[in-house]
């Protein structure tokens, strides 16, 4: 292990284990989390299934939400007059806002892009909609989250070299309009590398954001449809191309295998739906010999036994497999908030037990062990 103080606001670098990477993240208004961390997912404001109580319990310490959806509803105007997003849903730590641009690809069939922005039909009303690098700062800023993104647009996988050249020019444009666009300080602004699986164009990404100059530097632009050794790839070079007295984020990823994968090549900052979308479909995941079980199968109808007895959130505390189970047959919406939270709780303990290993110089060791449950592990039955 390798002990740091390098003493740069708002990021603080405390020791190194190999590239993983052991921190603290220290916000303007809202506190400090420790890194590397995880944000469970609050789309609109909520993270499915879990309120807020419950995630501080599990050790969440800073959450995200969603530009575009609050923007349609309630709107962000309605969400700054009642005192910002903090108060709106009675969060008091850090908050980070996607910008956007993760809709640009996931709403394809509903959007049209110009160098403008990006034009959207509401997939609620069919209302007509301009989402600009300005607009979408703008919106974060009356939001009043910690830590907003810059506007990108995300390629798909099966882009070529050509198109995700194109695009990624236009990114570093709209990159550019969003620095220019800042207008409340204490929020922080963090830029997205784009590029895909090409190294040069990752390269000449990070080059240019570094020259505009943001607070933290995001991954963009992986988990979006390619092969896992894709993504590993540009893992195992790109996060060492981003300045290393900023905070690193990898947007969207991933499972506790890609999660211990990516902090071993230098990633400070998570976030995914996995979780909780698992969570409400039955899958469990666990500690030891299996990564993961569906609750839905017959097997575990008369099983006596917690979902995972080394973790100690609700659903495991208290209630056994048959319950679980039992829930999920009569559709009964306490089963899917249980093991949304036992999920959330899961990642959030992974979390804690790689920042020790970092601090104690055993990284390598935990590393193993996750990736070797996920490489060859089966589903329980």
């Amino acid at each position: 292990m390798v002990e740091i103080s390098t003493g740069h606001d708002p990021f603080s670098l405390w020791c190194q284990d190999g590239r993983a990477r052991r921190g603290a993240y220290r916000t303007r208004i809202h506190g400090s989390f420790q890194t590397p961390a995880f944000m469970p997912v609050g789309t609109k404001a909520s993270v499915k299934g879990i309120d807020h109580e419950r995630l501080r319990e599990a050790g969440a310490e800073v959450t995200l939400v969603n530009t575009y959806h609050l923007h349609l509803r309630p709107g962000s105007p309605l969400i700054g007059a009642l005192g910002g997003i903090h108060r709106f849903c009675s969060w008091e730590g850090p908050i980070l806002s996607d910008s956007g641009g993760y809709q640009v690809f996931s709403l394809q069939s509903i959007r049209a892009i110009s160098e403008e922005g990006v034009r959207f039909r509401s997939h609620l009303d069919g209302a007509d909609i301009l989402l600009t690098p300005e607009r979408s700062v703008a919106i974060q800023e009356e939001l009043g989250v910690d830590i907003a993104m810059a506007f990108d647009e995300c390629p798909a996988a099966e882009l070529d070299y050509d198109g995700v050249a194109r695009s990624l020019q236009r990114t570093l444009r709209w990159e550019k309009r969003c620095a220019d666009a800042r207008a409340r300080p204490e929020t922080a602004l963090f830029g997205i590398t784009q590029g895909g699986k090409y190294r040069e164009l990752r390269g000449e990404s990070i080059d240019a954001l570094t020259q505009i100059g943001f607070d933290g530097y995001a991954i963009g632009g992986l988990s979006v449809g390619e092969p896992q050794e894709v993504m590993y790839e540009v893992l195992s070079y790109h996060p060492q191309q981003l300045p290393a007295d900023k905070i690193r984020y990898l947007m969207g990823v991933g499972t506790p295998g890609d999660i211990v994968e990516a902090v071993s090549q230098g990633v400070d900052l998570f976030d995914c739906v996995m979780p909780t979308r698992a969570g409400r479909f039955g899958r469990a995941f666990l500690t030891g010999e299996h990564p993961y079980l569906n609750i839905r199968n017959a097997c575990w109808a008369r099983s006596d036994v917690p979902l995972d007895e080394s973790c100690r959130c609700l659903a495991c505390r208290r209630y056994s497999r048959a319950y679980l189970h039992h829930l999920f047959k009569v559709e009964e919406m306490l089963g899917p908030q249980l093991l949304s939270l036992h999920n959330v709780t899961h990642y959030l303990t992974l979390m804690r037990a790689i920042r020790r290993s970092i601090e104690v110089g055993a990284f390598s060791e935990l590393h193993r062990e996750v990736r070797h449950r996920w490489r060859n592990g089966k589903e329980g039955r």
